[in-house]
């Protein structure tokens, strides 16, 4: 009985928040003998209901940065010695010579050095990512993880 009810609450609490994420969308169908409904609001707000993301100021003052949770592709883990971080490094290089525009994360996180590629909102964009690295036969363990993205506002 309670994993019914514990089922039951958080399937309410998911259609909440879709239906939260969905209201400005909404509220600006054009349905033939209503009104019409225009929304002028800052990116940041959308942004704000659509993926619980936050927003900062970058270092110049101009550009906006958000930050929410998406994914990025993995293409290498290794231990937290500095032959990992060298490897770290010269794998990240591979993929920008492979993949000029791709945004390249080389980073340490405890207890591993890691490289990860892209910035995507959606699985479906991580996936076509992790495909193209995968075709070019020099990326073996690739995979698509979870990670916090930056996005960037103009």
């Amino acid at each position: 009985m309670k994993r019914i009810t514990t089922i039951l609450f958080l399937l309410t609490i998911t259609l909440a928040s879709y239906a939260q994420r969905d209201i400005v969308k909404s509220l600006q169908t054009d349905a033939p003998g209503q009104g019409k409904v225009t929304i002028h609001q800052d990116a940041q707000i959308t942004a704000l209901l659509m993926g619980g993301s936050t927003a900062s100021p970058s270092k110049n003052g101009e550009k906006k940065e958000l930050k929410r949770q998406g994914y990025r592709v993995q293409v290498y883990a290794g231990n937290n010695t500095s032959r990992s971080r060298n490897e770290a490094q010269e794998v990240a290089n591979k993929v920008k010579q492979h993949f000029q525009d791709a945004q390249v994360y080389a980073y340490f996180i405890s207890p591993r050095w890691l490289c990860r590629v892209g910035n995507y909102p959606s699985i479906e964009e991580a996936d076509a990512m992790m495909r193209q690295l995968k075709a070019t036969g020099v990326f073996k363990e690739v995979s698509i993880v979870r990670d916090q993205i930056t996005i960037d506002l103009y």
